[in-house]
């Protein structure tokens, strides 16, 4: 039956592709108003999504018409070639007459669709990109090719609005959205492309997003993306002197609440659910410039609880699993925690590897990449394969959730059912810090439901790459070195042991680090692991 349903899904998508390089669809698409440019974008405004090449490029190197023929180039610089945001890049002095001769010369390769240089992401950035740089891209044009620029415009938004319905990742309606937004303000279109861009962009807000704001997929990155975006069709919409949609301006609230909690509340990245490290510096300085203002006192949001003072930092993911369609880059790390202590991470989790790498990908969504339990070598979280991605095919529910924020002392408690229908066991876990004593306390418990015994587990603690351990003689604690800092780890009833990992933090690449990880065999009803974590 696999077989069969894929046979029929290729017949399917090959008459998709026949119909779209058809002239039927090229006539279709075709259809333009006749307008011309009416509002023009700064292009300052995309400095929260674009970056800026430090080195200035000289236009001459792509007015060569057989740079858009090309076929020995990769697809990561292809993707960048047709996208075109390396306009922004540019030497602020490059001929105006040049640039234009260079999108003549696509326009004359690539003018009828085609799956490479008309794919949907793609052709979304190159639109936004065309339109931001008209200083260059539009003015000073003769009026034959302004009409050339216009037609071409429109005929890709058409294409848009044809395939958006069909695109399969969020962030890339988001831009999708963006793209056919701008060009309905540029062209004061309102009816065949304005409306249609914020009707849709509120559609995909309500699915994607919960009540509060934040995306329902549990990712950190991903509230950032939208946020940006939010922000950028605003801006455009202010300065475009159009009506603004309230449903914007309450988007934005909200997610700048989320942003606030995560970005605002610690010098460090958390590394949950899809999370790498990145540097946020530019975009808070954007929000400076443009006068956004977030804050969000709270401890808790989008399942995770968060407290702090001026020294400490802990974050628990205390979230049940998202469903399966927003599962895409979720990680089975069920209550793992993170800790940051002057700004150092003491406690970590090992990151995400979204880069096309099957094996790696699914390693850094298994349990056992996180600061949490892991029972029987298991995650907490069952996935299947779709395609190149793991999804999410039984998922965890959180049980019950508490927290205490006082001056001397924090507690988070919670507890998951992601080992109750193969183990018949429920993992609680309790950390209490004191901040005076500079101690943290974890217990972790395994409660069974039925009896079994003979149940093997696994805690572990990950740490970054810089960080330092050293098991003492006595077998019975661990020490922690961290950028001159000294901390000590201990666990009296239980095996404790320093491992080997791989560390994913940085984006699309993965180095060595350690975790401390205590093993066990849990024969009772219910197993009460605690350990320690002390400043020395």
């Amino acid at each position: 039956m696999i077989y069969i349903s894929r046979f029929f899904l290729n017949i399917q998508n090959n008459l998709r592709e026949f119909y779209l390089n058809s002239s039927i669809y090229d006539k279709k698409i075709s259809r333009s108003n006749n307008k011309n440019l009416i509002y023009k974008p700064s292009p300052y405004l995309l400095s929260s999504i674009i970056k800026y090449s430090k080195k200035k490029l000289k236009v001459e190197d792509f007015i060569l018409e057989d740079i858009w023929i090309k076929n020995n180039i990769s697809d990561k610089d292809f993707k960048n070639l047709n996208n075109f945001y390396w306009f922004f890049s540019l030497d602020l002095k490059s001929s105006k007459k040049t640039i234009q001769t260079v999108i003549s010369n696509w326009i004359n390769y690539n003018s009828k669709y085609n799956s490479k240089s008309w794919n949907f992401d793609i052709t979304a950035k190159r639109i936004i990109a065309w339109l931001s740089s008209h200083n260059l891209s539009y003015e000073e044009s003769n009026q034959r090719y302004r009409n050339q620029f216009n037609t071409i415009i429109q005929k890709q938004t058409n294409h848009l609005i044809n395939e958006i319905s069909k695109s399969k990742l969020i962030e890339d309606k988001i831009i999708g959205c963006a793209s056919i937004i701008l060009v309905g303000l540029c062209y004061q279109d309102t009816k065949n492309y304005l409306n249609f861009g914020l009707n849709l962009l509120k559609k995909i807000s309500k699915l994607s997003l919960d009540n509060y704001g934040f995306p329902k997929s549990r990712s950190i990155s991903q509230l950032v993306f939208y946020l940006k975006y939010f922000i950028l069709i605003r801006e455009w919409f202010k300065e475009s002197q159009m009506a603004m949609p309230e449903y914007i301006n309450e988007s934005i609230y909200y997610m700048g609440q989320g942003y606030a909690f995560f970005s605002k509340n610690s010098e460090s990245n958390f590394l949950f659910n899809g999370n790498n490290v990145s540097n946020n510096q530019e975009f808070d300085h954007y929000l400076k410039r443009l006068g956004y203002k977030f804050k969000n006192e709270g401890h808790e949001l989008g399942g995770y609880v968060l407290l702090k003072n001026k020294k400490v930092c802990l974050i628990m993911d205390t979230g049940s699993t998202p469903n399966q369609n927003f599962t895409k880059d979720y990680q089975s790390g069920a209550l793992s925690f993170e800790i940051i202590t002057n700004g150092k991470k003491l406690i970590s989790n090992c990151g995400y590897y979204r880069k096309n790498n099957i094996q790696l990908n699914r390693l850094s969504k298994s349990t056992a990449a996180h600061s949490t339990l892991a029972i029987d070598d298991n995650s907490s979280c069952k996935f299947t394969r779709a395609k190149n991605e793991w999804l999410v095919n039984k998922g965890t529910k959180v049980l019950k959730k508490n927290l205490i924020f006082q001056t001397n002392y924090w507690k988070i408690n919670a507890s998951h059912d992601g080992y109750l229908k193969k183990y018949n066991s429920i993992h609680e876990r309790e950390i209490e810090f004191y901040p005076d004593k500079m101690i943290f306390v974890g217990l972790d418990k395994i409660i069974k439901r039925k009896a079994n015994h003979n149940l093997k587990f696994d805690i572990r603690f990950h740490l970054e790459p810089n960080v330092r351990l050293m098991k003492t003689q006595d077998n019975k604690t661990i020490l922690i070195e961290l950028d001159g800092e000294g901390w000590k780890f201990t666990c009296d009833n239980y095996d404790i042991n320093i491992d080997k990992g791989l560390y994913f933090g940085k984006k699309n690449s993965y180095t060595e680090n350690l975790n401390i990880f205590i093993t066990g065999i849990s024969n009772n009803q219910t197993e009460n692991i605690e350990w320690k974590i002390e400043k020395i």
